[in-house]
């Protein structure tokens, strides 16, 4: 089995009022929705917000799914978040840097592997409908 992961955070103004999103998918079937504003931030806060808020809930959910992943896909529309923990781009920010190695201690508590992809805007739709959905919710 492979799970899909879609992962969006946005903020407006960055830094501004932000949310986060994540969709978990086996095949094309959701399992799993959410959303959250996380009040000022950047986007990038907010992208790497969302992929450890999915993580959380794969550690915590992970037995339960039968059969088990042998391959969890992380999908984003940030290039610069994917190309990140990837490794192709060095990570300048000490903030962003503490988000990953957050990041790196989940992937270790999962000995599935992982693997994170960018996707257009267009292909992500789903996660960036939710994050304006808590971001409207929580700025009316």
């Amino acid at each position: 089995m492979i799970l899909s992961i879609f992962c969006d955070g946005g903020a407006r103004g960055n830094p501004g009022p932000a949310a986060i999103a994540f969709l978990i998918k086996d095949n094309f079937k959701t399992i799993y929705k959410y959303q959250r504003f996380i009040g000022k931030s950047t986007n990038n806060v907010a992208e790497y917000t969302a992929i450890i808020n999915a993580y959380i809930w794969l550690t915590k959910n992970i037995i339960k799914i039968q059969p088990q992943p042998k391959l969890v896909n992380f999908f984003l529309d940030s290039k610069l978040i994917v190309n990140q923990l990837n490794g192709l781009y060095k990570v300048k920010n000490s903030n962003l840097r503490n988000l990953i190695i957050q990041i790196r201690q989940f992937e270790n508590q999962i000995k599935t592997t992982k693997k994170y992809h960018f996707i257009n805007r267009e292909q992500n739709q789903e996660a960036d409908f939710l994050v304006n959905l808590a971001l409207n919710n929580a700025t009316r």
